[in-house]
C-alpha cells in the first residue's frame, strides 16, 4: 500500500508489528510521556492474526498478576471509545465454563476459589443453573460449572484501531507498508545492544526496539541472535447462518469437548482448542501474507464439530456460513513472552500469545511500557518472562513437534504435576539410565528429565492424575521417611551452576547479594540477589572456592534468568568473568541422619562437625573420584551436596549405592524434596519469593548483612521497610482437617485463599501433603494493614479455601518441622 508518511531517521522506540499487542505497547508508552515512538507494520494493522481473533475478553488467569492484567484490559477497552472516539465493540456478556467430569469440576471450583482471591466475582453453578444462563445447551452430561459475569467480548479490529488512534493522539507515529528487514546492533560492556532497524525504505536509529511481530516474532528475533520459541498452527472456528430467536448468550466454554461458543448478532461462532494440532508455516510464512486464510480442514475440525452438535442440539439444523482456518502462534508452554531479551540489551519482546492476545493486550502493553520506561518489570511476571526460555526450544524440529500439543494445552486438564507428552528426553542427568533402571518416574523441567518419584518393583512408574493424593503419594511418603529417619539420595543435577572468577568477583557478588560473600575460602553462603527496590531477584548459595573464585548454585528453572542478572551487573571495567558450568557438574544430595555414616564408607575425609562444619565446602575423594562436597541442606536434615564432574557421576553413584546396600539407602525424587523443604519452611523462588517480595516480608532477614563494607543493592529500600510494621509476612500453615467429603486429605497446591475469620488475608504460595506431620501443609503470605504480628497470627481463626470449601488451619511464623534447625547441624 502507499506510504503517506515519511520514515523518520531516528526514534526513541521502534515497535515492530501492528497487531493489537504492538498498538497497545505504543499506546501505553505515550501514556507514560514517551512521544518519540515509531510503530512499523509490514502490511496493514491487524493483518496477521489479530483480525481473525474471536475477541473473547476473559479475566481469570493462572496467577494474580496475569488476572490483574486481564481485568485492566477489560476496563481499558470499555473506556477507549470515550477517549479516542473509536468504538471497540466491548460488551459484557459474562461467561460460563462447564465440566463433564468430577475432575474438571474440581479444576473449575479451584479456579473459582482463586478468582475470589483475586477479587473477581464468580459463581459455582449446577447443570440446571447452566441451562438458565445458556438455554440452548444440552446439560445432561454435565456435573457443574462456573459463571463469571464480568467476562465479555470485543471487536479485535476496532479495538486495535482504538489503541492505534490513542497512540497517535499521544504523539506516536504509526506507518503501515514498511517491512523491517534487519536490526542494527553494536557491542557493549555486557554484550551487544540494539541501536536501530533496517527497513525496506531505509534505516531508523533507535534506543529501544520492541518485537511485537506475532507469528513473525521468532524470525525477527533470530536476526540478532535472540531466542523467541513459537510456531504457528492451524486454528479453526465456524460461524453459523443466522439462527431464528437466538437469545443473547454468555460465552460458553466446554473444555472437555475442546470447544468454546460465542453468540454474535444472531449467529453462533464455535471455536476449538483440539489436541494433536496441525503446525503451519514450518518452512516460513509467505512474504505476501495479509488478511489471509488457510484451506478448510474438515478432517481436523469434525471431532470438535460433533462435540458441538451434542452440546448445542440446534446446530444439527443450523447452516454453516463460514469455516475459518487462520494461523495462530503458540509457545511450548502455552504462555506468552514479555520483557527484555537476555541475549540483547534494549531489545524487548511481546509475542506468542497462544490465542489470548485480545484479552491480554491491554495489560501486556501496560506492563511492557512500564518495563521499558522504568528499566525493570513493575510486578512479578515470571510466568511470562522471556528469560525462562531455554536455548534448545528455538529449534525447528522441537517447535514443530511441540506445537502439536501446545495448542490444546489451554483446554487440557491442568492437573497438579501434569507432564508434557511431546519432546521428552531432551536433557538428561549423567545418571539418568541408572535412575530409569531403579523405576524412576520422570518429570520435565526446563527440558531436564528429573526423577520425580520412584515406583516399587512391579509397579509402572506412570502418573495417574487427580486433585487428591495421586498414585505416587505413598511412594513419596516412603522417600520422605527415608530422608527424615535414615538416608536418601536425590539427583539434583538440573540445578544451575556458575563459576564467578576474577579480582573483582567478590565486589560484584557482594553488590548484588544481601549476605556478605567476603568469607573465608571454603565457606558457603546462603543469600538473595536483590534489586533496587529490595525485591528478590534470585535465591541461591555462593561458595568461595579460592580468593578470586566462587561457585553459585541456583535452580534449574531460573538458570538463564539468574545468569543474565549476574552478567548485567558486571561492567566493562570489572575484572570478573561468569561461566555457566551447569552441564559440567552432576549434583547429588545425600540427606538424612545416617548420611554421615554412609559417606564415611566411601571417603577418607573427616566428616565431623569440627573438621567439616555446617555451611562449608571441601574437595574430597569419593571412590576413585575427586569431588566437591558442601555441607548444606534443602530438606532440613544432616547431609551433603556433592558436586561431581559429570564424567565421574556414574562411578560416584555406583560407589554410594554399593556402600548403602546394608543401610537401606533410598533413592528419592523431586516431589519428596519439595515436601521436605515445605516442612522445613524453605522458600522457593517463583513460588514463595519473587522480585516483588523482600527478604523481610519473606522471613529471610537473617540472610541480610546490613553493615557489610560497601553495602548492597536494595539496602536503602530494606532499611526503610525495616522501620515499618510488617504488613505482609510469610507464614507456614497446617490444615486441621484430615479428610474431605471424599475421604481424602484436602490438598493445597497454589493460590488458595487464606481466611482470617471471614476475610481473605492472603494466599498459599506452595502446598503439599506432609507425611512427617500427617496432614496437608503450605507456605503463604498473609496481610494486615496494622502489621502481621505474633499475636495476630496466634489468634487461631484461620482457614484455607480449597475448591470452594473451607478448612481450618494452624498458622505459624516458624517452620513446622525442626524450628530451631538443630538436625542439619548434628555432630558425629
Amino acid at each position: 500500500m502507499a506510504n503517506k508518511k515519511a520514515l523518520p531517521q531516528q526514534a526513541q522506540v521502534v515497535i515492530i508489528g501492528g497487531g493489537v499487542i504492538g498498538c497497545s505497547v505504543a499506546y501505553h508508552l505515550t501514556k507514560l510521556g514517551w512521544k518519540d515512538v515509531l510503530l512499523l507494520e509490514r502490511k496493514q494493522l491487524t493483518c496477521g492474526t489479530t483480525w481473525h481473533a474471536a475477541g473473547l475478553v476473559g479475566q481469570l488467569r493462572a496467577t494474580e498478576n496475569l488476572t490483574k492484567m486481564a481485568k485492566y484490559t477489560a476496563d481499558l477497552y470499555k473506556n477507549l471509545a470515550a477517549e479516542t472516539g473509536q468504538e471497540t465493540g466491548l460488551v459484557h456478556t459474562g461467561s460460563v465454563s462447564v465440566a463433564q467430569t468430577e475432575g474438571r469440576f474440581e479444576e473449575l471450583k479451584r479456579g473459582a476459589s482463586m478468582a475470589r482471591n483475586f477479587g473477581l466475582e464468580v459463581d459455582v453453578i449446577t447443570p440446571e443453573q447452566i441451562l438458565e444462563h445458556y438455554p440452548i445447551a444440552d446439560v445432561s452430561n454435565l456435573v457443574g460449572g462456573v459463571y463469571l459475569p464480568g467476562d465479555g467480548q470485543t471487536n479485535p479490529i476496532d479495538t486495535t484501531q482504538a489503541l492505534a488512534k490513542g497512540a497517535r493522539l499521544g504523539g506516536a507515529t504509526i506507518i503501515e507498508g514498511i517491512k523491517v528487514e534487519d536490526i542494527i546492533t553494536e557491542p557493549g560492556p555486557n554484550g551487544s545492544k540494539v541501536t536501530g532497524v533496517v527497513t525496506d525504505q531505509g534505516e531508523v536509529r533507535a534506543e529501544i526496539v520492541v518485537n511485537c511481530g506475532g507469528m513473525w516474532a521468532r524470525e525477527v528475533a533470530k536476526k540478532v541472535g535472540v531466542n523467541v520459541p513459537l510456531h504457528a498452527a492451524e486454528h479453526y472456528y465456524i460461524v453459523t447462518e443466522a439462527i431464528d430467536d437466538l437469545p443473547k448468550l454468555p460465552t460458553l466454554r466446554d473444555p472437555d469437548g475442546y470447544n468454546y461458543y460465542k453468540e454474535d448478532a444472531g449467529k453462533l461462532l464455535i471455536g476449538c482448542f483440539e489436541p494433536n494440532a496441525v503446525p503451519w508455516g514450518h518452512k516460513g510464512i509467505p512474504d505476501n501474507f495479509c488478511f489471509d486464510e488457510l484451506p478448510e480442514n474438515w478432517d481436523q475440525f469434525t471431532p470438535a464439530l460433533e462435540n458441538a452438535m451434542a452440546r448445542i442440539p440446534l446446530l444439527e439444523s443450523a447452516g454453516i456460513h463460514t469455516f475459518f482456518n487462520g494461523p495462530e502462534s503458540f509457545t511450548p508452554d502455552n504462555r506468552f513472552y514479555l520483557g527484555e531479551a537476555p541475549e540483547m540489551k534494549n531489545f524487548y519482546v511481546a509475542a506468542g500469545f497462544n490465542s489470548t492476545g485480545i484479552q491480554s493486550a491491554g495489560g501486556a502493553g501496560k506492563i511492557l511500557a512500564d518495563w521499558i520506561v522504568r528499566g525493570h518489570c513493575p510486578v512479578d511476571m515470571w510466568d511470562v518472562d522471556i528469560r525462562r526460555v531455554q536455548p534448545f526450544q528455538g529449534g525447528d524440529q522441537y517447535l514443530f513437534d511441540r506445537t502439536t500439543e501446545a495448542l490444546g494445552l489451554l483446554y487440557e486438564m491442568h492437573w497438579p504435576e501434569k507432564q508434557p507428552v511431546t519432546c521428552r528426553d531432551i536433557k538428561r542427568s549423567p545418571i539418568h539410565d541408572r535412575l530409569e533402571k531403579a523405576n524412576a518416574c520422570f518429570g520435565q523441567m526446563a527440558g531436564w528429565e528429573r526423577a520425580n518419584w520412584f515406583a516399587p518393583e512391579g509397579v509402572e512408574p506412570k502418573y495417574e492424575y487427580s486433585y487428591g493424593p495421586q498414585n505416587w503419594h505413598d511412594y513419596c511418603g516412603a522417600e520422605c521417611k527415608a530422608a527424615r529417619e535414615n538416608v536418601a539420595l536425590f539427583d539434583m543435577s538440573s540445578f544451575g551452576k556458575y563459576m564467578v572468577q576474577g579480582k573483582d568477583a567478590v565486589k560484584i557478588l557482594n553488590r548484588i547479594s544481601g549476605a556478605n560473600i567476603d568469607v573465608p575460602v571454603g565457606k558457603m553462603v546462603y543469600t538473595q540477589w536483590l534489586n533496587e527496590r529490595g525485591g528478590i531477584e534470585a535465591d541461591l548459595t555462593v561458595t568461595r572456592l579460592a580468593e578470586n573464585s566462587f561457585m553459585v548454585l541456583s535452580s534449574g528453572g531460573t538458570q538463564t534468568r539468574d545468569f543474565h542478572f549476574l552478567n548485567s551487573h558486571i561492567s566493562e571495567d570489572d575484572h570478573c568473568f561468569a561461566t555457566d558450568v551447569t552441564s559440567g557438574y552432576a549434583l547429588f544430595a545425600v540427606m538424612g541422619p545416617n548420611s554421615r555414616e554412609l559417606l564415611k564408607k566411601v571417603t577418607p575425609a573427616d566428616l565431623s562437625n569440627a573438621a567439616f562444619p555446617f555451611g562449608t565446602c571441601q574437595e574430597i575423594e569419593m571412590g576413585y573420584a575427586k569431588i566437591k562436597a558442601g555441607r548444606i541442606t534443602y530438606v532440613g536434615e544432616l547431609g551433603w551436596e556433592l558436586y561431581i564432574p559429570s564424567e565421574y557421576a556414574v562411578h560416584v553413584l555406583d560407589t554410594l549405592m554399593e556402600a548403602g546396600k546394608d543401610m537401606n539407602l533410598t533413592l528419592g525424587g523431586m516431589h519428596a524434596v519439595d515436601t521436605l523443604r515445605l516442612e522445613k519452611g524453605f522458600r522457593h523462588w517463583s513460588h514463595e519469593i519473587s522480585d516483588e517480595d523482600t527478604p523481610l516480608e519473606a522471613g529471610l532477614g537473617f540472610a541480610i548483612a546490613w553493615d557489610k563494607p560497601g553495602g548492597f543493592i536494595g539496602r536503602e529500600a530494606l532499611l526503610e521497610q525495616k522501620g515499618q510494621p510488617r504488613t505482609k509476612r510469610m507464614v507456614a500453615l497446617q490444615l486441621k482437617e484430615a479428610k474431605t467429603a471424599k475421604g481424602e486429605p484436602p490438598m493445597m497446591y497454589h493460590n488458595e485463599p487464606i481466611y482470617k475469620g471471614d476475610k481473605i488475608v492472603g494466599k498459599i504460595t506452595s502446598g503439599r501433603y506432609s507425611h512427617t506431620l500427617g496432614s496437608s501443609i503450605g507456605l503463604g503470605y498473609v496481610h494486615d494493614e496494622n502489621g502481621v504480628t505474633a499475636d495476630w497470627v496466634n489468634e487461631d481463626n484461620f482457614s484455607v479455601e480449597i475448591a470452594c470449601e473451607r478448612f481450618e488451619a494452624t498458622v505459624s511464623l516458624k517452620p513446622l518441622y525442626d524450628p530451631k534447625s538443630e538436625r542439619p547441624k548434628a555432630d558425629g
